[in-house]
This record gives C-alpha cells, structure tokens and sequence, in this order.
C-alpha cells in the first residue's frame, strides 16, 4: 500500500502540473481526493494492517492528502495570476470606461412615493405601526363582530399567542388615536396580508394606503372633497370621481369610490365593463363604536377614513391589467419606470 501511495503522490504531481485552467484543476483535485479517489480507498484498507502499523499508514496518507491540496493551491494561483497578466496586457487605461446598466424604481415604489407627496401636500401626516398585529386592533377596535367572515382562517393569516399579520392599515389609525387626542390628520401606508389566491386583480400581499381625520365638525363632504383633490392630483385634472354606499364595520355611513375609467375616460369600455367607472377603495365616516374603543368622545368629534390600495392605483395609473405582472420583476417591464421618479 506504501508503494500504491507513492505512485500517486508522483503522478498527482504531474498531472498538477499540466492543469491549465480552473477546470483541471477542479476534475484533478476530484480525482485524487475525491470519495471515490484511490487515496480514500486507501483509508478503508488501513484496517487489513496489523494495529500497530495503523497510526503511521494513517499518517502517511493524512501527509499525502496535504501535499496534494498544497500542490493544487499553488497551480490553482498560478493559473489566476497568468490569467490577470495576460487580462492586463491587453486592456487599454487611456480608453473611456463602459458605465454599468442604470436601475430604476419599482412602479409600486413610484407609486407609493407620489400618493404620500399629494397627502403630506393635503396636510396629513404619515403614521406607521407593525405588521404583526393582536385582534383588538385588527378587529375588535374596528368594529368588526366576532363572527365576521374576515375573521376567518380562510381570510387572515394568524399566528402563535393570539397574534395574526394584519388584514389592513386601519390598525395604525387605532394606535394613533389611543395616544394622540384629536385633532388628528394621517395616512398609514404599509403592506397588509390576506388569504387570497393571486389572480389578476388579488393577492396574498398587497400595499395599502389608509387616511385617517378627526375633528370637530368633520363631515361626508369633507372626505368627499379630500378624495376628489386626491384623484386630480394623482390622476390629472380631467378625472371626476364619486362615492357609492357601501357597508364596512368601522364607517357609518360607508361608502366606495370610483373614478372614470383611465382608459377610455368615462365613454365605456372592456376595463371598465362599459361602465365609465372604475374602484378605488372604500371610505366613510368613522363609527362612533370605533370612537368609544378607544376613548374619543363620539359626542364632541366626528372625523372620516378611506383606504386606497397602492396596487389598484398602480394598474390604473400605467394600464397594467394583472396584479401579478408587479410582483414578477420581469426586467422588460421594470426597465420601463426608469427615470420615472428622480
């Protein structure tokens, strides 16, 4: 086994020696130290010596092994080195440099970006809070009822020690008012989590754009007003919006807000369903059950809140007909909202 091993180590030296790129170094180190390499069954064979000759056959191959791997490393920088002088022989440092590839914002970025500008230009403030949330601030608070079906497994992702990733921003707007007493005038954009399977217009992760005031003397005209600067101001001029009842648990009375269809202005087509009009989120005044949960006195002030979702006035803003194309990072796309926001 001696005499095996000291012709490997001779021919493990020149074949060493001839490598010339990273390959070959790679495919001979394989084949002298890898599992199957005749050095590793030498290892298995040491159990055919008598046990006192063992620890220094053992030794003998734990050298071998070394002297390769040294020998590998010293070809392995030879190799590099020639590489960088041949490199720099033929590179020219009087020509100009090539500039690398210039990135952009991402569309939901850009639109994140614009929406808060308009508001801070509106006078709101931006309000923040986590995205780990409890069931008081995400439902109790917002008069939701414990048998509400957004409350379902189905609907919310929850976790462990009664905690649950919030469904929606509304949760900032309660911890705002349990600390600050009006009159309060915020926004609150941050992602939300839902249990729904993506399609074109839905997703299990999505940005939302909550806005929040209250004061003395607040009433659906106001947020009617503030909805409608908002659309001019993100839309353009030529976009007219409205607001249609609906029903939410934390507004009374609630409504949704559209606004003509981007796309063929008012006139009827397929994106819009040949109703001129097209969802932009919901909105209405604030219940006062929200006011008692946490201690603003529904008597004295009254106060209204929307939430738009980032998302929805992304594809309208830039015609984008799937949800989905935003969160694919196809550089084609992407490559396109370049220089859109310095």
């Amino acid at each position: 086994m001696q005499n095996q091993l000291a012709a490997m180590l001779q021919d493990a030296a020149l074949k060493i020696a001839a490598c010339q790129t990273a390959n070959d170094i790679l495919n001979t180190k394989a084949n002298y130290l890898g599992k199957k390499s005749l050095l590793n069954s030498l290892y298995s064979r040491m159990r055919e010596l008598e046990p006192s000759e063992r620890p220094a056959f053992g030794n003998l191959l734990n050298e071998a092994r070394q002297k390769i791997e040294a020998l590998l490393n010293e070809r392995n920088n030879a190799i590099k080195e020639k590489s960088w002088q041949a490199s720099s022989r033929s590179l020219d440092y009087t020509m100009p440099g090539v500039p690398g590839a210039r990135g952009g914002y991402h569309p939901l970025t850009i639109v994140k970006r614009e929406v808060d500008e308009v508001f801070l230009s509106l006078g709101f403030e931006i309000a923040e809070g986590p995205d780990i949330e409890d069931e008081f601030h995400n439902f109790d608070a917002l008069n939701t009822p414990a048998d509400h079906p957004s409350r379902n497994l189905a609907d919310t992702f929850y976790l462990e020690g009664g905690k649950l990733l919030r469904t929606q921003t509304s949760t900032v707007q309660i911890r705002v008012m349990e600390k600050h007493k009006p009159p309060i005038r915020i926004i609150s954009p941050g992602r939300c989590y839902r249990n729904d399977k993506p399609d074109p217009s839905h997703s299990p992760v999505f940005t939302q754009v909550e806005a929040l005031v209250v004061d003395k003397g607040i009433s659906m005209s106001d947020l009617k007003d503030t909805l409608q600067n908002f659309a001019v101001i993100m839309f353009g001029s030529q976009v007219k919006s409205r607001i249609r009842p609906h029903f939410f648990p934390f507004t009374e009375p609630s409504a949704e807000m559209d606004i003509s269809c981007m796309v063929c202005g008012g006139t009827g087509c397929r994106v819009c369903k040949q109703s001129g009009w097209l969802e932009l989120g919901g909105a209405g005044m604030v219940d006062p059950n929200v006011f008692d949960a946490v201690g603003i006195d529904s008597e004295l002030y009254t106060g209204f809140a929307f939430g738009l979702g980032i998302e929805r006035i992304a594809m309208l803003k830039y015609n984008i007909p799937d949800m989905r194309i935003l969160f694919e990072n196809d550089l084609r796309m992407l490559s396109q909202f370049r220089g859109e926001l310095q």
